[in-house]
């Protein structure tokens, strides 16, 4: 079974043994969360949903260090191909197949980090398991569109509010979405986005038909 584990922040690793992994919006060295550096991530693919520090991270080190290929917006893409990395460039609604499934990028109501670009999403279908990861955003209304076309077996919801969604939008992202569980990310990390994982859980639980299990920064969910 596929495992993901939250390094922090809004950075997880996707990965089942003998099989690709895949880090999502690698932050950290400035990542109080972890303790971990860049040369400990082992990846074969890197999905950055916008450039802003605390998700482009360390995308670059990390790619290069395992000849990764990162996954991202065509803007950033082409960014870090200058930098001398290996890129597969996606925009909003795109699709493309990899040897673990395929991954379609997805709106993100928030700000691209890089000039032209746009935030974005994924989900990404894992041998058969489709995972979304919501990047930073808002709630909107086409997260509906997302659940009803591509039935989610797990979805990675930001809940700290003032940069994101907070803990009730949230919620009503989980009742849009319908994933069979959700995980929420991007809160206490700094005092702008203090959050109580706790109540996103009994909340989800009592509105919604979805599982939510908190996962503490440096542990691991199998689904």
């Amino acid at each position: 079974m596929p495992k993901i584990t939250f390094i922090g922040h809004a950075c997880f690793l996707l990965e089942e043994e003998g099989k690709e992994t895949l880090v999502f919006d690698p932050f950290i060295k400035d990542n109080p969360h972890t303790e971990l550096s860049a040369d400990d991530i082992k990846a074969d693919f890197v999905l950055v949903t916008h450039a802003h520090f605390d998700h482009m991270g360390e995308a670059c080190e990390i790619a290069k260090s395992n000849d990764a290929t990162i996954i991202t917006t065509a803007e950033i893409a082409g960014d870090v191909e200058g930098k001398g990395c290996k890129a597969h460039p996606l925009h909003i609604g795109g699709k493309n197949s990899f040897p673990f499934g395929w991954v379609k990028a997805t709106l993100a109501f928030h700000g691209s980090g890089i000039a032209g670009g746009h935030a974005c999403g994924f989900v990404v279908n894992y041998y058969g398991k489709n995972i979304y990861f919501a990047g930073d955003t808002g709630l909107f209304g086409d997260m509906k569109i997302i659940g009803e076309t591509m039935p989610l077996d797990l979805a990675l919801l930001p809940i700290g509010d003032n940069f994101t969604m907070g803990i009730d939008d949230a919620v009503m992202a989980v009742d849009f979405l319908k994933p069979k569980h959700v995980v929420p990310y991007h809160y206490n990390t700094w005092p702008y986005i203090e959050a109580d994982p706790q109540e996103f859980k009994k909340k989800v639980e009592e509105k919604t038909s979805s599982g939510c299990t908190v996962v503490p920064a440096g542990e691991s969910f199998t689904f």
